[in-house]
C-alpha cells in the first residue's frame, strides 16, 4: 500500500473516532429523557367512599347509591346477553374498553357496583388512580392537572344518545338536578357536583 493511501485510512479512522467520542460526550452531557407520563388506571368508585360519604360531604356516596347509575347493570337484560354485550357495557359499567378492562378481566370487573361494575364516580370524572389521594382532592386545580375530568353535558351524551336502544331523549338541564352532588359549602352547584 502506499503511503497516501495509509495517510488517508489513518485520516479516516481518526476523524471517525473523533466523531465517535463527540456522540460519546454530547450523550452524557444531554438530559435524560423524561420518563413516559403514567397514564391514569380506574380504581372503582369505592377508591371515593371514603372521602365522600356523610352529611358533612354532601351524601355524595349516598346520593350516588340511590342513582340509577350505581344500578345500571341491573337494567341490562342477562337472558339476552346484553350484560356481556361490549356495546351495552361501554355505557353500563365504568371503564370497559377505555382503559380500565375489556373481554378480559370483565367478571372481576363486574363483580361489585363499587368496583367498576356501574356507572360509577369514574364514569363521570375519569380514571382516578393520580387523582384519589386526600391531598390531591383538597385543590381542585391540581385534581384537574392530575386527570380528574369536570364533566358536563358533552360528558352525558356520550352514553345519552340515539345509540342506546331505549334512548327517549336527554335534557341536560332537566337530569343534572338529579344527580348534582357537592360539598355543601360549595357554592354555586357546577355540572360536576363539586364546586370549589
Amino acid at each position: 500500500m502506499n503511503r497516501t493511501w495509509m495517510t488517508l485510512i489513518l485520516s479516516l479512522a481518526a476523524l471517525a473516532a473523533l466523531g465517535l467520542f463527540t456522540a460519546l460526550v454530547s450523550a452524557e452531557d444531554a438530559p435524560a429523557p423524561a420518563p413516559a407520563e403514567k397514564a391514569p388506571a380506574y380504581v372503582g368508585s369505592k377508591a371515593c367512599k371514603t372521602c365522600h360519604i356523610g352529611e358533612k360531604k354532601g351524601s355524595m356516596w349516598e346520593i350516588w347509591l340511590e342513582s340509577a347509575h350505581a344500578k345500571s347493570m341491573a337494567s341490562l337484560n342477562a337472558e339476552k346477553g346484553e350484560d356481556k354485550d361490549p356495546k351495552c357495557l361501554k355505557c353500563h359499567t365504568t371503564g370497559y374498553g377505555a382503559g380500565g378492562y375489556g373481554t378480559e378481566g370483565l367478571d372481576a370487573a363486574l363483580a361489585t357496583p363499587e368496583g367498576l361494575g356501574a356507572v360509577g364516580c369514574e364514569s363521570c370524572h375519569g380514571p382516578g388512580s393520580e387523582y384519589k389521594a386526600m391531598k390531591v382532592m383538597k385543590d381542585r386545580n391540581a385534581a384537574v392537572a392530575a386527570g380528574m375530568w369536570l364533566p358536563d353535558e358533552a360528558t352525558c351524551t356520550k352514553c345519552h344518545n340515539e345509540e342506546s336502544p331505549t334512548f327517549k331523549g336527554f335534557n341536560f338541564e332537566e337530569m343534572l338536578p338529579k344527580i348534582v352532588h357537592r360539598i355543601p359549602s360549595v357554592e354555586p352547584a357546577t355540572p360536576s357536583g363539586e364546586g370549589k
